[in-house]
C-alpha cells in the first residue's frame, strides 16, 4: 500500500526521510533549551526535535528534518497526525463552540460517540458509555463504577501492567521507575498477581491462569474482589501477548465469582492490533473496556464502555468532569472512527504487522540477541536478551533506539526490564517508509 494524499494531509508534506542537520538542529535546540527553562524537569522526551508538522508516516522538525514515525505519539495518531477528515471536523466544531460542559448543557457529539462505542466494542449485550480526557482517567472511573456495582473494594492488576500515572492508576501500574518512584503512598486495596508472559514463564494459558486464580483465591478471596483489570496485550510492560486460553479462563472465573472484568484497551484499541479491539482476537467479551489514545486522532478523549447494569450503578453526578467528552474532541473521534471503518484500517494494521514480523524475524534468525519477536498487527515488538543466559539486555534496546533516532527514525523502547523496542507506526505510513525505518533499526542492532 502506498500512502495517499487523503491520509497524509495532502502533497505538501513529502513522505520521505531527510536529515538536513544533526539532531537536534539549531532551531530545535533553541526550543529545547527554552523547554529546560520553562517546563518541569519531570517532563522529559526521547526524540530531540521540536516538531512543526507531521502527517502520513513522517514528523518534520523546526530545522526541516523529516523523520520516519514508528511511534504514532505512543499509539495515538493511528489515522495519521494530519488526517484531513479529522482536521476538518475539529475546525468545524471549534467554529461552532469549543465547550459548554456536557454536565451543564449536553450536545449531540457526546451522545454520538457513546452510541458508536456501544456499537463497536466487543459484546452483544446492552451497553452504556461515559467520556473522559485520558486513559488514566478512564481507568480510575472504571474502578469507581465496578466498586459501586459490586459493593466490594478489592481490585486486581497483573505483573508488567501499565494503567497510568495518577494516584490510583500508579497503584495498578507494576513498574516502579519512572512511574511510581517517590510518589507514594498509593491507593489502597490494590493487589497484583502473576499474568501470562510465555517467553519468560513457559506456561500455557491455562497454567498461567490457574496460577493467577490461585493467588487471587488465597490472598484476597474471590468474594472480596470488585474488579480484575488487564491490558489484553500489555503495553509498557513489553507488548506481552498472553498465551492462548489465559484471558478466557480469567474471564470465566470472574463471571463465576461476580467480579467485573475490565479490559484496558487504551493502547490496543482502535484497529491497532488488526481488529478494532484486541479483545476480539483473544476471544473475550469484557464487562467494561477503557479506551483512549487512538480514539480521536490526537485530541484528548477517553471512554469507559460496559454493560448497562454496571455502568448505570453510580448515582447521578458521580461520574463526569469539566472537560470530559469535550465537543471538539468528540468531533475528532467521530471523524477518526469513520476513517477506521471507511479506509479499512484494521486490515492495514494486519499488513503492517506482517511486514514488521517478517523483517524482525529475519533479524532474529541471524542475531541470537533477539529473544523474541511478538505482537498483534501494528503493535509489534522485539525483546533483546543475553544469548548465553537469556537475561534481559536493556543496553541493546537503548543503544539501537538511540542510533535509529540519530538517523531519523522515531523509535520507542518499553518493557519492565527496558529491553524491548516497540513498533507503533501510524496506519497511514507507506510500505516504503516502513521498510526504510525497519532497515535502519535492524542496521542499528547489527552495528552493536
Amino acid at each position: 500500500m502506498t500512502t495517499t494524499d487523503a491520509m497524509t494531509g495532502g502533497p505538501s508534506l513529502p513522505q520521505k526521510r531527510e536529515l538536513k542537520t544533526a539532531l537536534p538542529g539549531p532551531k530545535s535546540k533553541a526550543i529545547l533549551d527554552r523547554k529546560t527553562g520553562a517546563v518541569a524537569a519531570g517532563v522529559t522526551y526521547s526524540v530531540p526535535v521540536a516538531v512543526v508538522a507531521a502527517g502520513g508516516g513522517v514528523v518534520v522538525d523546526a530545522d526541516g528534518n523529516s523523520l520516519i514515525d514508528l511511534g504514532s505519539g505512543i499509539a495515538v495518531t493511528t489515522v495519521g497526525n494530519a488526517n484531513p477528515r479529522v482536521a476538518a471536523a475539529v475546525a468545524a466544531q471549534a467554529a461552532a463552540f469549543t465547550h459548554t460542559c456536557f454536565m451543564v448543557s449536553p450536545y449531540e457529539g457526546y451522545v454520538e460517540v457513546a452510541e458508536k462505542l456501544n456499537e463497536l466494542t466487543p459484546g452483544s449485550f446492552d451497553k452504556r458509555t461515559a467520556l473522559f480526557n485520558s486513559g488514566a482517567e478512564a481507568v480510575e472511573n472504571a474502578i469507581k463504577i465496578a466498586r459501586t456495582y459490586t459493593k466490594r473494594t478489592a481490585v486486581v492488576a497483573f505483573d508488567h501492567a501499565y494503567h497510568g500515572r495518577t494516584n490510583l492508576t500508579m497503584a495498578l501500574t507494576a513498574k516502579a521507575a519512572p512511574y511510581k518512584t517517590g510518589f507514594g503512598p498509593f491507593a489502597s486495596d490494590i493487589y497484583r498477581v502473576a499474568g501470562s508472559y510465555p517467553f519468560r514463564d513457559g506456561l500455557s494459558g491455562q497454567e498461567a491462569a490457574k496460577r493467577a486464580i490461585s493467588q487471587m483465591d488465597k490472598q484476597i478471596g474471590g468474594d472480596q474482589i470488585a474488579a480484575v483489570i488487564i491490558e489484553p496485550v500489555q503495553g509498557e510492560g513489553g507488548f506481552i501477548v498472553p498465551a492462548e486460553g489465559f484471558l478466557e479462563t480469567i474471564v470465566d472465573w470472574c463471571r463465576e465469582n461476580g467480579i467485573v472484568f475490565i479490559a484496558d484497551e487504551v493502547q490496543t484499541g482502535f484497529a491497532r492490533t488488526g481488529t478494532m479491539f484486541a479483545s476480539e482476537q483473544l476471544g473475550i467479551e469484557p464487562d467494561m473496556i477503557t479506551t483512549a489514545k487512538g480514539v480521536a486522532g490526537g485530541m484528548p478523549l477517553s471512554a469507559v464502555t460496559g454493560r448497562t447494569e454496571i455502568m448505570d450503578a453510580p448515582h447521578g453526578g458521580g461520574l463526569g468532569g469539566t472537560y470530559g467528552g469535550n465537543p471538539v474532541a468528540c468531533a475528532a473521534a467521530l471523524a477518526t472512527i469513520e476513517s477506521y471503518e471507511e479506509e479499512n484500517l484494521a486490515a492495514r494494521a494486519q499488513e503492517i504487522g506482517q511486514i514488521i514480523a517478517e523483517r524482525m524475524e529475519a533479524l532474529a534468525d541471524e542475531d541470537p540477541r533477539v529473544g523474541e519477536v511478538r505482537g498483534l498487527g501494528a503493535m509489534a515488538a522485539v525483546e533483546f536478551v543475553d544469548p548465553e543466559t537469556g537475561e534481559p539486555d536493556a543496553a541493546i534496546a537503548k543503544a539501537a533506539a538511540a542510533s535509529a533516532i540519530e538517523q531519523g527514525v522515531i523509535t520507542l523502547t518499553c518493557g519492565t526490564y527496558g529491553n524491548v523496542i516497540r513498533f507503533l507506526p501510524p496506519l497511514s505510513i507507506s510500505d516504503e517508509l516502513l521498510n526504510e525505518g525497519l532497515d535502519i533499526v535492524a542496521k542499528a542492532v547489527r552495528a552493536l
